[in-house]
């Protein structure tokens, strides 16, 4: 490998002092993680590397060669040594006196868990032949933008010779083929007729490379993308402005604006099978696509690499938007768009289809962009939708690469055409050259790609879901929080404490990951802070979902009564408050023309009457009677129910010090006074518990369980419904 050049653009980070402590095996997993953490190098959950290493066979002592691959599905940026499959390299090779040809090719995928090594449950992937067959100890199979750019040009082959010519290598082209043993066929012939060379471009794919020891594969493939990087950016600078033709109108000003205007409603259509959690984007490399002249007919032509268009569709949704386009005209473009694209969506699976493909999947793109505002991106979690936007970058830099390596003629004959499609099976575009509907089809309908998507873990309880939890920062609040991430959904965790939303937020991420949980500061008295609260949940998910509101005060005064000014804060911010989150909330919900549930916090209080807490007990009346109501104005699209609890005095800042020593004293139950905080609570929590037929005290989980059942789709058929979590409190029963 030459390296006449230096690195121009990426990083050598290899240490060899962590790297001498290392087996065989554990330097595969540092050079992944390496190669992995740079997102110029490969894509999440894309690229695959593999290292043959010699070990004692379990059963025979004798010294074998074990292929280590990534196993199916990892990443490389964050995968273990758990993740790599292991096969006996020469079981692997005999199945090539099994193989009867590429009509065929998917039988093999069958034998290759007989040739894995120990016990060892990762399943291999469909890649394991390419590393397998050719004749190198570690090899590298990544998708960087600059090399698949080259491998999708019109002119990629002639392209890959000057690059070449110009930086001493020795790349070597090998036609379009889809994944599987037939293209590691065709490599390792390629690699035998091309002695010396240095890697490998696969028409339309990607790149291998490789090395004869760890850091030799590792700076092989460093060196190799930086210089063709270099190469590709070159051809870009040259282009300037010109690129995908110029720019046909600005990036609007006020498009973070628009953007959060119109992602609920994109939500809403997407969603018509799953519902999908939404990202959006005005990074400059979009906006420079989708404000171009060109943007409309290469987003049209569809993405080139498997790796892409595996993870955003074929293709994603263009909105023909014009500079003035305000919100109404721009949702009526998107709905245009839309049934043109599902209508679209399912020509290309009818022209497509075989006997044996598995039924159509959701006709809905998973990638919208709009001229002006930038790309929308969605998928079944918040990293899968930012993921599936960071690829459809990727495919962007693609067809940016692939058009700026234009030369004076336009190419007919492409060199991607090959024994698995023919020359006019590919349509070009500015020398971008997409991949054939039909290999696209093959690859995203594959059975062993359906096969992968079986093997996912289920989906929780609450996965797609978006939950605004109100008061989250404590008590039941911060039990439902927690819950919530536990089964799946995406929390956005608001209370007027903002550093104790936050602090709940870090407790749920250990559960649901750093992007499922965000908080956020919130005064419910105050409608404009709702809408902002609102805003920034339609920020990091795309909508919202379930609305939860457990934040209440009760008010109490050293004097044992309180003034007009406590009794009116009662009143707006157990009731009024409830009725300003639903209202901004049904904004929401309507937007997206998909069914919600709102859960709020009612007490046991609202039907048993007590000396000396009547501004509380009043509110809570009228929230219970505001929960029937809500019922009715918001049906039949969004459900509200509630939930009435008993005196939950575990975590709840409703019970002070100052508040439980004065209910001990009020009861005549004896304490110590230099007890803790927590054991006073107890204390009293064990007195209301014997006063229930339960004899069981309200914890915050009981509410959290009772909460998240009516929120969820087991109650699909309950509206205006409360359910007491009181224990059993006969004064509280229904009269």
């Amino acid at each position: 490998m030459k390296t006449l050049t230096a690195l121009r653009y990426l990083q050598d980070l290899w240490d060899e002092k962590t790297a001498t402590n290392l087996d065989e095996p554990e330097l595969l997993r540092y050079r992944s993680n390496l190669l992995g953490a740079d997102l110029r190098i490969t894509n999440f959950g894309g690229g695959n590397t593999s290292s043959k290493v010699e070990q004692p066979d379990p059963l025979t002592g004798q010294r074998t060669d074990v292929l280590w691959v990534k196993g199916s599905g990892g990443d490389l940026g964050s995968i273990k040594r758990a993740g790599f499959a292991t096969l006996y390299l020469d079981k692997l090779l005999a199945i090539e006196l099994q193989y009867k040809g590429v009509a065929e090719e998917d039988a093999v995928v069958d034998l290759y868990p007989l040739c894995t090594f120990g016990v060892n449950p990762t399943v291999a992937s469909i890649d394991t032949p390419l590393h397998g067959f050719l004749p190198f100890r570690h090899v590298d199979h990544l998708h960087p933008d600059w090399a698949i750019a080259m491998a999708a040009a019109a002119n990629g082959k002639e392209k890959m010779e000057e690059f070449n010519r110009t930086f001493e290598h020795s790349l070597v082209w090998v036609p379009w083929q889809r994944p599987g043993f037939e293209l590691a066929m065709m490599m390792r012939r390629t690699v035998l007729q091309n002695p010396g060379c240095d890697g490998i471009v696969l028409g339309g794919h990607g790149l291998f490379t490789w090395g004869e020891a760890q850091r030799e594969c590792y700076l092989n493939t460093l060196t190799m993308i930086d210089h063709l990087g270099q190469f590709v950016q070159e051809h870009i600078e040259r282009n300037g402005a010109a690129i995908f033709g110029g720019a046909t109108l600005p990036a609007r000003e006020n498009r973070k604006d628009l953007a959060l205007d119109l992602l609920p409603f994109v939500r809403g259509l997407v969603s018509g099978q799953r519902r999908m959690i939404g990202s959006w984007t005005d990074s400059a490399d979009v906006l420079r696509f989708v404000n171009s002249k060109d943007g409309a007919a290469l987003a049209h032509l569809g993405t080139s690499c498997p790796d892409h268009f595996i993870r955003t569709k074929i293709r994603p949704l263009f909105v023909p938007a014009a500079a003035a386009d305000n919100v109404a005209t721009l949702q009526t473009k998107i709905k245009t768009a839309l049934e043109t694209y599902r209508a679209e969506y399912a020509a290309y699976y009818d022209q497509h289809k075989v006997p044996s493909s598995p039924a159509m999947r959701d006709p809905n793109p998973a990638v919208v962009l709009i001229p002006g505002i930038g790309m929308f991106s969605f998928g079944k979690s918040k990293t899968e939708s930012r993921v599936v936007g960071e690829f459809y970058t990727n495919a962007i830099h693609v067809m940016e690469g692939a058009s700026a390596l234009a030369g004076a003629t336009v190419v007919r004959d492409v060199p991607q055409a090959g024994a698995a499609a023919p020359c006019e099976a590919f349509e070009v575009y500015t020398n971008y050259v997409a991949l054939p509907a039909a290999e696209a089809f093959r690859i995203e309908y594959w059975v062993l790609e359906d096969a992968k998507i079986r093997r996912q873990p289920p989906e929780k309880e609450l996965s797609r879901r978006i939950a605004l939890i109100v008061g989250g920062a404590s008590g039941i609040g911060r039990a439902t929080a927690l819950l919530a991430a536990e089964r799946g959904a995406h929390v956005m965790i608001a209370d007027r404490d903002g550093a104790g939303a936050e602090r709940v937020a870090q407790e749920a991420r250990a559960t649901a990951g750093k992007e499922a949980i965000v908080a956020t500061a919130v005064d419910i008295r105050d409608r404009n802070s709702i809408a902002v609260a609102l805003r920034d949940t339609v920020a990091h998910f795309g909508g919202l979902d379930i609305l939860i509101n457990t934040a209440a005060i009760f008010p109490s005064s050293p004097q044992g009564a309180i003034d007009d000014g406590m009794w009116a804060t009662t009143l707006a911010l157990n009731v009024t408050a409830n009725y300003l989150l639903a209202e901004e909330a049904a904004k929401l919900f309507g937007a997206e023309q998909l069914d919600g549930s709102i859960v709020l916090t009612s007490s046991a209080n609202a039907v048993v009457p007590k000396r000396g807490s009547e501004a509380y007990d009043v509110s809570k009346a009228a929230l219970s009677h505001l929960i029937r109501e809500l019922a009715v104005s918001l049906a039949p699209r969004v459900r509200v129910n509630g939930i009435s609890p008993a005196t939950v005095v575990k975590g709840s800042t409703m019970f002070p010090r100052d508040r439980v020593i004065a209910s001990l004293t009020k009861y005549g139950i004896t304490f110590d006074a230099s007890a803790t905080d927590d054991q006073l609570r107890d204390l009293l929590a064990g007195y209301y518990a014997n006063r229930t037929l339960t004899h069981q005290p309200i914890e915050p989980d009981d509410c959290a369980r009772a909460i998240l059942f009516l929120a969820g789709s087991h109650t699909r058929c309950t509206t205006g419904h409360l359910i007491p979590v009181d224990g059993g409190l006969p004064e509280a029963f229904l009269r």
